[in-house]
């Protein structure tokens, strides 16, 4: 899953395919270094990040997805928490929803989903944007995060959506500490429910920043390492800023597996 930003203020490349214009080429890039998805976010999530207005968010997005859906054979993800941007990427030719805020308690976003038979993503998130890095607490986070994902896919299927439509992903760095996010990604195999696929988002996070004392164009080697384990352990789709790099970890790792001896 490759991730395009356009928003001015995205902790990575904020600013960078603002105009849709650059977030085609950059979506022609990524697809050309092996993206089979591509999903366009037109509201900053990093931690700390102020709530952008449906209107604005809308107008940052739907252009871009107008142009996309003609000139692109992959699908296209619309990250968003909010139902209206929602409604409109997927008539102008999104086919999956990216939801940060699946720990909502409205389900107007899952009712569009069903009605549309959309992919969707439940992420993960203790807390907001704002403020879900001060001081996150778990008693065990695992097992929180495996409990989050049972309640969630009965709820989705309370408003029609059936669990094969269903991506999971745990929310690495949103609403985590550090120890929080090594152990989930250590534990991951805890998290398949429903033998639904799982994402994680390792790309650029500050958790590799603080692992690894290293600025957010620094942190591709520990990314790498983290999705190489995690494909490991059975985790399926990778959202990522660095396609062509995780795409060469991903296939060298699986060459690797598919050259072990079978078992008798």
């Amino acid at each position: 899953m490759g991730i395009l930003n356009v928003t001015p203020d995205s902790f990575s490349d904020g600013g960078h395919f603002y105009e849709p214009s650059a977030a085609l080429d950059r979506a022609l890039q990524m697809i050309s270094e092996g993206a089979d998805l591509i999903d366009v976010g037109g509201e900053s999530t990093r931690p700390g990040a102020p709530m952008v207005e449906e209107a604005e968010e809308v107008r940052r997005v739907l252009p871009v997805i107008e142009r996309l859906k003609d000139v692109i054979s992959v699908p296209i993800s619309i990250d968003t928490r909010k139902a209206g941007v929602a409604e409109l990427a997927l008539a102008a030719g999104a086919s999956m929803v990216n939801d940060v805020a699946a720990n909502r308690e409205d389900p107007c976003l899952w009712e569009i989903v069903g009605r549309r038979k959309a992919g969707y993503v439940a992420m993960h998130m203790q807390g907001a944007p704002p403020t879900m890095q001060v001081a996150p607490h778990y008693g065990q986070v695992v097992t929180e995060v495996a409990d989050f994902f049972e309640e969630r896919l009965a709820r989705l299927g309370e408003v029609g959506v059936v669990r094969e439509q269903v991506i999971l992903d745990p929310g690495i760095g949103f609403g985590k500490s550090l120890s929080h996010n090594l152990e989930l990604i250590s534990q991951i195999k805890q998290l398949a429910r429903g033998e639904r696929p799982l994402l994680l988002g390792f790309s650029r996070k500050s958790f590799l920043g603080l692992l690894l004392g290293t600025g957010v164009k620094d942190r591709l080697s520990g990314g790498l390492a983290c999705t190489v384990w995690a494909r490991l352990q059975g985790v399926q789709v990778f959202r990522t800023h660095d396609v062509g790099a995780t795409v060469q970890a991903l296939r060298t790792v699986e060459a690797i597996t598919q050259s072990l001896p079978r078992s008798a």
